[in-house]
């Protein structure tokens, strides 16, 4: 075991009874990169749709098969 774990595993128990459970949230900063992850979907949504809006595709028709339409093939 080196030494950085034995440190650990001494500290932790300690760090347990520092804090109250029921009590810990995300807080501002959890929030903030939250709502900027939010934010930054819909904006990449809305350009999505605005270039699929601009997409403007025909199908090309298929090439007919030789002597299909009465004619003669070469």
């Amino acid at each position: 075991m080196s030494a950085t774990q034995a440190a650990l595993t001494q500290l932790l128990p300690l760090a347990g009874d520092t804090f109250d459970k029921n009590k810990v949230t995300p807080g501002l900063l959890g929030f903030v990169v939250f709502a900027a992850l939010a934010v930054g979907v819909w904006a990449l949504m809305k350009s999505m749709n605005r270039h699929m809006g601009r997409v403007d595709f025909e199908e090309a028709p298929e090439p007919a098969a030789p002597g299909a339409d009465g004619t003669r093939a070469p």
